[in-house]
């Protein structure tokens, strides 16, 4: 620079000054304005006088700030309720879940009859000192001993302590730590593909460079590949902040696997650790699916693993701070398009085509996922009915003005009506070539009433039906049809409103609720709400879904003689579909197919006498029958969660 370009880059910077000052100053004075209109006004005998009517004013203001912060003091109590609920969550899922030094001292004692060695693999980037410390702490504080950690280190000449770090923990640990630098920065997919040349273990676990691993998180993973034969784990985990991970965000408790949860919404993420059998090659990380390369990778493993097994237990605590993942995904825009080129790649080695892959109104990254429906096979539309008229011209009226798909038949199943309306209706429905209307005499049975229009049935689908529902959603038989397709899908269910658009019927819990035999989820809340994890607006895997608006192969319904008859009235949906879970297959919920309810409109509630005790027999009946299942408990429910309310909320500690 020459001594004039100096000189004006100086004039420059001292104009820049000069120009700061003035504002500095103006601002100065200003205040010494305000400062004197306000001594004038304190000064004012008539300000003087009215004090005690502003204290009283000022008074009603912090009551009624009061009341917005704490409500009523019943609200008041809801809160110090809250406030106590949140103290028992830290202290069951934070820090101080942490073992014990006697239960610490035990875990590292135990030999387990496979003490297989687990190589952790953590790329590392530009980290954040103190995060790596943490996270470097957190694998030296392990109460399981037999592990290695393969660090490979991407970051720039500006961050060369990054590798003073690793080196510094790598001689304390005895060898189990294992650094590299890397010449150049290769992206995520690439650094990791860099660890994993490095391991030697039988397990691989992916750690990411600025969380936090429970001390206990190998021993449990380890006790579950020998108690469970494990060849893919994974655990719950969650958000935190402000460098504590009692400061919690999220807590994200999963369910077992469940494919088509995946497919949609990576929610198995972290702390995946698979056996290295599941490798097809060297590429662990494909970087072609780089800010997904996680969900391309889980998508992949779990396809071939054969024991697939979820630690319900919090083992993962992922930082949340600006740039990363879990504080936005927009900090990694890139990531929505990779996740979705890895469920599209997953979906076609499965054999699908021609679908369609949006990101869902609850995240970038969580997936509606439209399968082509194959041809146009005819679907028979089962409603049983006495009398009721209204509500049966609501719900068949709604089908055949607002369907989109053709290929139905309607089979109203009439059961001792009464009323010269039905009959009359009757009348007029039977001109229409899609309705047929068949009359059971028997007693009213549910499940004997379905089977018997299913005999009589011409669709290669049957869709049962409860005739106080109301189609919304004009392909609501498309968004069933496209599942109930699939040679892996048993029964199909669809998300129901009450007339009020909150929520009756987003799957079924088997042990939730009073009776402990089956409860909906996310019941009552209002439709345009995300539910739990945006759950309520992905389809996915669940125990059961209502007989409400179910549809199945006709060829599965024949296979297990239809709905059990001994379920006359109450549970004979849930106990279909555990029966077809027992085949192997996956029943699936649908928020895409809407329908209206109008809840026990035709048959009242089962709150009262007769009905009350009728349904505690087939309570005790199905809680008979399907012990072992729920002993076990619902795989897509976590147990973490409370059987006694629908909205995941936390079990409460005993």
């Amino acid at each position: 620079m020459t001594e004039n370009e100096y000189r004006e880059a100086y004039e420059k910077e001292h104009l820049k000054c000069a120009d700061l000052a003035s504002q500095i100053a103006d601002q100065d004075a200003r205040i010494k304005q305000l400062e004197w209109e306000l001594g004038r006004i304190k000064n004012n005998p008539l300000w003087k006088f009215s004090k005690p009517a502003r204290m009283c004013m000022h008074w009603v203001i912090r009551q009624k700030d009061r009341l917005k912060r704490c409500g009523t003091p019943k609200k008041a109590a809801e809160k110090i309720k809250n406030k106590l609920k949140e103290k028992n969550i830290r202290r069951r899922f934070g820090s101080r879940s942490f073992p014990s030094e006697e239960e610490a001292a035990l875990q590292r004692a135990e030999r387990f009859p496979r003490m297989v060695k687990i190589s952790v693999l953590v790329p590392l980037w530009n980290n954040d000192p103190q995060y790596q410390r943490e996270m470097l702490d957190s694998m030296m504080n392990q109460t399981y001993g037999n592990w290695e950690l393969c660090l490979a280190d991407g970051s720039d000449a500006e961050h060369a302590y990054i590798g003073d770090i690793c080196r510094e923990y790598a001689e304390r640990s005895g060898g189990r730590i294992l650094y590299r630098h890397l010449e150049k920065n290769g992206g995520i997919a690439s650094n990791t593909n860099a660890c994993y040349e490095m391991a030697t273990g039988d397990y691989i676990g992916l750690y990411d460079q600025d969380d936090i691993l429970h001390p206990s998180a190998l021993y449990e993973y380890v006790k579950a590949i020998n108690e469970q034969n494990a060849d893919y784990i994974y655990c719950d985990e969650i958000t935190f902040h402000n460098g504590s991970i009692d400061k919690m965000l999220t807590l994200h408790f999963k369910p077992d696997y469940a494919p088509d949860n995946l497919r949609a919404n990576n929610y198995i993420c972290h702390f995946s650790v698979f056996s290295r059998n599941l490798m097809d090659g060297a590429e662990l990380f494909r970087t072609k699916f780089d800010g997904s390369q996680d969900h391309d990778m889980i998508l992949r493993l779990t396809d071939k693993a054969e024991h697939i097994v979820h630690v319900p237990k919090v083992l993962y605590y992922w930082r949340s701070h600006p740039g990363s993942v879990a504080s936005d995904i927009s900090a990694k825009p890139y990531a929505v398009e990779a996740a979705k080129k890895a469920v599209s790649e997953h979906l076609e080695r499965h054999g699908f085509a021609n679908f369609h892959i949006t990101s869902s109104r609850a995240f970038a990254t969580i997936f509606r996922i439209q399968y082509e429906v194959l041809g146009t096979p005819k679907v028979s539309i089962i409603i049983p009915n006495k009398d009721h008229a209204e509500d049966l011209k609501r719900c068949v009226g709604s089908i055949l003005e607002r369907s989109t798909y053709e290929n139905y038949e309607i089979i109203v199943v009439e059961n001792n009506s009464a009323s010269p309306e039905i009959r009359k209706y009757y009348q007029e429905l039977v001109q229409n070539e899609k309705v047929r209307i068949l009359d059971y005499q028997g007693r009213f049975n549910y499940s004997a009433v379905n089977n018997f229009a299913a005999r009589q049935a011409g669709g290669e689908y049957l869709l049962l039906l409860n005739n106080d529902t109301e189609v919304i959603t004009v392909n609501w038989i498309e968004e069933m049809l496209m599942y109930a397709q699939r040679p892996d899908v048993g029964a199909v269910g669809a998300m129901l409103y009450y007339p009020d658009q909150t929520i009756q019927h987003a799957g079924v819990v088997v042990g939730l609720g009073a009776h402990r035999t089956a409860g909906h989820v996310h019941y009552k809340q209002f439709w345009q709400n995300v539910g739990y994890m945006g759950r309520l607006c992905y389809a996915q895997d669940f125990s059961a879904v209502t007989g409400a608006c179910l549809m199945v192969k006709k060829s599965l319904y024949d296979e297990l003689d239809g709905l059990d008859e001994s379920f006359e009235i109450s549970l004979n949906d849930v106990d279909f579909c555990l029966r077809l879970r027992e085949k192997g297959l996956l029943n699936v919920w649908t928020p895409y197919a809407e329908l209206y309810h109008y809840e026990s409109a035709s048959r009242g509630l089962d709150d009262k006498g007769e009905k009350a005790q009728r349904y505690e027999r087939e309570s005790e009946h199905f809680r008979m029958k399907w012990k072992k299942v729920l002993d076990a408990g619902d795989p897509y429910y976590n147990p973490n969660f409370s059987l006694d309310r629908s909205d995941f909320s936390l079990k409460v500690e005993g």
